[in-house]
């Protein structure tokens, strides 16, 4: 029976799998249906299927397709992992969830972050469960929840490993492939990430009378000009990594008072740092919490190095101290960190991986990315790991979001290749 990948994608992306993101006002969202989906197709695959649940109505999906010979009897085993959630639909442009093929390409949230990739994945495993080709290793196929928003579902697979108590207490994988658009190209190195929120208090009252409140959002004016400064100043001095840039960090959401005519009492910001190689996602944060500890110190006065020259005597101007005070600027926990991937242990896959893909397209390149995948969790645990698939990161979360159709059924001619032609590293 012929696989057809543009179908599959596009059942795929007609069942929304919205990540909540903390939000209530989201309809739908969760990946419940899409859960119940993937495991009726693969059960009628011949797969085995096991779930983990992560959260209420919530739940990672593993599905497993024994090999020749099956991992029991010394077999290989190969995981291949695409995340199950979106980000959410709001204004886009298109119809979410209409799966719409136009010029050679298919529309929908998702298309290609990262359902693109998870159906090349299925139509791969398609062929090879249909053949069954000698030599075959065991698949393992990791369909996680939650990737968008915190890496629960991967957390909670990595750790069931750590424990020993991994789906149907399988050892672990061989190698991993992650799925996430990459152009077709080996992505062998990525940034790890930490993201929290940050609070000022203040004293609300009246706005005819504000010299009687304490604005709040006064006091995070002067912290997020601490931390533009911390970023252009410190981060940005430290060395870059060869082939995922330097460290960064962004503000990317301020929320503060109730009314105009309130003195706020309150101001929150979203920040997030994101690590390259070597680095600790952790200890980034913790070191910008110090700095921001030291310039808050209640009643600090500014250190007075020797004049930088300006010209015609002149002086720089110098950033004034800050007055916000030690106890008013409180940090949560992080509620969404993960590790970097480094390329020190995925250079027999990467190679392999490249050198199917050359075969097939006549080019390959291997690279880091400045963004963050599950690839980092699977080496975290001893696991050589590389991300692949179709699509472009540049169409990912957009209000048009796309995917062309020649990478799709390329991807999956490239899996099923790489797997059926596996040997151990």
């Amino acid at each position: 029976m012929p696989i057809d990948t543009v179908e599959i994608l596009r059942e795929l992306v007609s069942i929304p799998s919205v990540n909540p993101m903390g939000r209530n006002d989201l309809a739908p969202a969760g990946e419940a249906r899409l859960t119940e989906h993937l495991a009726a197709r693969l059960t009628a695959l011949g797969l085995l299927v096991e779930r983990q649940t992560i959260a209420p109505g919530r739940e990672n999906l593993l599905a497993r397709l024994d090999g020749d010979p099956p991992v029991e009897s010394g077999g290989g085993l190969i995981l291949l992992d695409a995340h199950q959630d979106t980000v959410p639909a709001d204004h886009m442009t298109i119809e979410p969830f209409g799966g719409v093929v136009r010029e050679g390409r298919l529309y929908g949230r998702g298309a290609c972050d990262v359902k693109g990739g998870m159906a090349a994945m299925i139509a791969a495993i398609a062929r090879l469960a249909q053949q069954r080709p000698a030599g075959m290793p065991t698949i393992l196929l990791s369909f996680a929840a939650d990737e968008e928003y915190q890496f629960t579902g991967v957390r909670a697979l990595t750790a069931a490993w750590r424990e020993g108590k991994g789906p149907w207490c399988m050892r672990r994988p061989d190698a991993a492939i992650v799925a996430e658009p990459t152009g077709l190209d080996v992505v062998v190195a990525h940034k790890g990430i930490i993201r929290w929120f940050c609070h000022t208090r203040g004293r609300a009252a009246h706005s005819s009378q504000p010299a009687r409140g304490e604005n709040a959002v006064y006091k995070m004016a002067q912290v997020v000009t601490a931390i533009e400064r911390y970023a252009r100043e410190t981060l940005a001095a430290r060395p870059s990594h060869a082939l995922c840039g330097p460290y960064t960090l962004n503000v990317g959401v301020i929320q503060g008072g109730t009314s105009v005519n309130i003195v706020p009492e309150s101001c929150r910001i979203e920040l997030e740092i994101r690590v390259p190689p070597g680095g600790d996602p952790q200890r980034a944060r913790a070191e910008l919490i110090e700095y921001l500890a030291s310039e808050m110190e209640e009643g600090r006065q500014p250190s007075s190095p020797a004049p930088l020259p300006m010209g015609e005597g002149r002086e720089a101007a110098r950033p004034a101290p800050f007055s916000v005070g030690l106890g008013s600027l409180m940090h949560d926990a992080p509620y969404m960190q993960g590790p970097a991937l480094s390329n020190e242990s995925n250079a027999g896959l990467a190679e392999r991986l490249a050198s199917t893909i050359r075969e097939m397209t006549g080019q390959c390149q291997r690279h880091g990315v400045p963004y963050a995948t599950h690839a980092a969790f699977y080496a975290s645990i001893g696991v050589p790991t590389v991300v692949f698939g179709p699509g472009a990161i540049e169409q990912a979360h957009t209000a048009d979001e796309w995917i062309p159709l020649d990478q799709l059924e390329r991807a999956a001619d490239i899996l099923y290749g790489f797997i059926k032609t596996w040997r151990p590293l």
